[in-house]
């Protein structure tokens, strides 16, 4: 079983590596989506940055970071749980497939929202033991 981790958690990892360094590099690319979320988020969180970039931002790294951890296999319970805080609402703002009136971008949508719900329960498998 433990060999089985070593190699199901870099895999489970890469997304977020990948993903949380392309959002922190390039913020621009997802900000725009991701204020429909971000703003009321902010708004009520005092601590978090007011700029939906910085927030954004923020998410890639947490994503880089934690992933990273998860990857080697450091901490990989709290990274999980990390990457998973962070999953929630980059889903609810990437792939909002019930807003879509175009079938075919819905269907895409529809398909990367379950990818992701699929990825938190992995990640919350990590989580729970």
């Amino acid at each position: 079983m433990k060999a089985l981790r070593a190699v199901a958690r870099p895999m489970l990892a890469s997304m977020f590596v990948v993903g949380g360094l392309d959002t922190l590099l390039h913020p621009e690319r997802v900000a725009p989506v991701a204020e429909p979320i971000t703003r009321p988020v902010s708004e009520r969180v005092g601590l978090l940055p007011d700029r939906t970039e910085q927030l954004v931002q923020l998410n890639g790294a947490v994503q880089l970071g934690a992933g990273a951890l998860l990857g080697v296999g450091v901490l990989p319970r709290l990274s999980a749980l990390a990457i998973a805080a962070t999953l929630v609402p980059t889903t609810l703002a990437g792939h909002r497939f019930w807003e879509s009136e175009d079938e075919g971008q819905r269907m895409q949508q529809r398909i990367h929202f379950l990818k992701n719900v699929s990825m938190l329960g992995g990640l919350l498998n990590v989580v729970s033991g």
